[in-house]
Formats: structure tokens, C-alpha cells, sequence
């Protein structure tokens, strides 16, 4: 069993240098090996940059899912974060802190797991950091590029906008309460970057901390209020009996749960092209969950899930 500590940090960068060859890298001038990456976007394109950190015992354990899966998930994150600008993938950096008696091969297949993602979708490994810690811990930098002056944004909502959401909602939550996380959300980069040509487009926001919370957010960034028609809000097939059998309270999952990665956005009142016809635009099933308002605050959330805030770290 070869664990970190035997072959050292160059030893550890060369192998996963050696799984990043395969992945496409149109857009990087140089990548892997030097002091620090160059990436060229096209011209007229705007940089879009996000980091997120995964942290065993926070964010992921390991009797949970696999670090195959941890690795896809955490790139997925990301990508999201991506997808929610409208933005194209130009490539990621991977930093991470391990104990030295960490296995080698759980840190080789939490690669594996974030390459299966970049090779998907064109996302580069352009460069990171590897470092001694207490405990494992993932840190990405996502970069993107969008035409300029054609980014999804939070702030951009306005009172009479339709509420939209992509996708369903509650499945990772549920896994979590299972305590065996298997699914890994897809990044909505596709519909995300068909969204921002949309006529009529507002704000957008993924679910990642639960939709309560995430409308929340736009509605502040906008300086709005959200009436939400939670009835609307969709969920996987068969989630809720999965939910009864697991017993957990499939409303609350769903609205509050988290990690769900769909795209929340708004479009202006009559700039909507209807349902189906939405749903064949941006490729992914698309349903209608509310209205925003000029009065500020979120309006419609059941009672039982009402001053939950969705996930927060402090």
C-alpha cells in the first residue's frame, strides 16, 4: 500500500499530471509544469473566475462516497458556478492538502473522478498545489469565459420576472440522509450559456445551498422579493416514496437541501416562450416555481421548512 509520505509531493504531481494529459486544452497557451498557467480567451470575452473548497468531514467523508465521487463532485461545483454565469469552461487549478499517511490511490482516483468531469466537458487541468494537512482537503479555481457583457447575474431580477428552475430538485440531499452519496449532479453548462442569449433574460443563481436559500440570495442581490409557488418545485421520479422509506420529509429536502447544482433564473414577463417550448430551448426539463415581487422577502415556503436557512458553513 503506497501512501503519499513514500514518494513525496513531486512524486505525487507527476501522477496526476499523467492522468491530466488526456484532456483537451483548447483555449490554454500553457498549462501543467510551469510557475503559472497562461489561458487565452477568445476575443471579446470576459474572464469568469470561482473557487470552492472541499474538506473531509465538512463537505465530504469517505465511508460516504468514493473519492472517485468526491473528485467528480467537487469539480461539478465549479462547473456550475460556471454554468450559472452562462459561461464556457477554459480549464481549472486542483489544490490540495493531504496527511502524508494518505493512501496514494485515494488520491489518484479523486483525480480520475475530476478528469472523468473535465474531459466532458473541455476543462483543462492548467496547474495547483499539493500540501502536507491534518486532513484531506480539495480546493479548485474554475475559469471560464462569456461574451462580454453577456454574463448571468444575481442582481438582475426585476419585480413582474417568472421564476424558473432546471432539472428537479432533492436528490443529493436525499442521498446524504441515506448516508451513501452515488449521484453526482451534471453542471447545466449547455443550458447556462443558451440561457444568457435568451431574450428576456433577468438573474440567474444555481441551487447549490438549497432554493430557499439561493432565491434568498437573488432577491437580495436584485433588491426584490420572490413569491414562490412551492407545489411547482420539481423533484426526481419516485423521490418521494424514497423519501418515506428513508424517513425524511421530502418538501424540506427539496427546498432546502442543497447540491443540486440546477440553474435558477428569472425571465421578464411575456419574454417567456411557455414551458415545453423552454424546455426544448435550453435542453433540460424546465419548470415555472414563481413570480418576483417589488416587496422585498421570500413569500410562499411551507411552514415546515420556514426559517431554515439552507446550508451555511457558520
Amino acid at each position: 500500500m503506497v501512501r503519499v509520505r513514500d514518494i513525496g509531493e513531486f512524486g505525487l504531481i507527476r501522477r496526476i499530471e499523467g492522468l491530466a494529459r488526456g484532456v483537451p486544452a483548447s483555449g490554454v497557451v500553457l498549462g501543467v509544469g510551469d510557475d503559472a498557467a497562461l489561458l487565452r480567451p477568445r476575443a471579446g470575452e470576459d474572464l469568469v473566475v470561482s473557487t470552492d473548497a472541499a474538506v473531509e468531514g465538512v463537505h465530504f467523508r469517505l465511508d460516504q462516497e468514493t473519492p472517485r465521487t468526491v473528485g467528480r463532485r467537487s469539480l461539478a461545483v465549479g462547473l456550475s458556478d460556471l454554468a450559472a454565469m452562462g459561461a464556457r469552461p477554459l480549464g481549472f487549478t486542483f489544490a490540495l492538502a493531504a496527511p502524508q499517511e494518505t493512501r496514494v490511490a485515494t488520491i489518484l482516483s479523486l483525480a480520475r473522478g475530476m478528469l472523468d468531469l473535465a474531459l466532458r466537458y473541455g476543462a483543462p487541468l492548467v496547474g495547483g498545489n499539493v500540501t502536507r494537512a491534518r486532513e484531506l482537503q480539495v480546493t479548485l479555481t474554475v475559469l471560464g469565459a462569456v461574451r462580454r457583457g453577456r454574463a448571468l447575474r444575481r442582481d438582475r431580477a426585476r419585480a413582474g420576472d417568472e421564476v424558473f428552475v432546471t432539472g428537479a430538485l432533492g436528490q443529493q440531499a436525499l442521498e446524504r440522509a441515506r448516508g451513501r452519496i452515488r449521484h453526482v449532479p451534471e453542471p447545466r453548462l449547455a443550458a447556462g450559456r443558451k440561457l444568457a442569449r435568451l431574450p428576456g433574460v433577468g438573474a440567474c443563481i444555481d441551487v447549490s445551498d438549497g432554493l430557499l436559500a439561493d432565491l434568498r440570495q437573488l432577491g437580495q442581490a436584485s433588491q426584490v422579493g420572490v413569491d414562490l409557488d412551492a407545489a411547482s418545485v420539481p423533484r426526481p421520479r419516485g423521490y418521494a416514496a424514497a423519501c418515506r422509506r428513508a424517513g425524511v420529509d421530502p418538501e424540506a429536502l427539496a427546498l432546502t437541501g442543497g447540491e443540486d447544482y440546477e440553474l435558477c433564473f428569472t425571465l421578464r414577463r411575456g419574454a417567456s416562450p411557455g414551458g415545453p417550448r423552454l424546455t426544448r430551448r435550453l435542453g433540460l426539463p424546465v419548470a415555472r416555481v414563481g413570480r418576483i415581487a417589488a416587496t422585498p422577502g421570500l413569500r410562499g415556503a411551507p411552514a415546515s421548512v420556514r426559517g431554515r436557512p439552507g446550508w451555511e458553513h457558520f
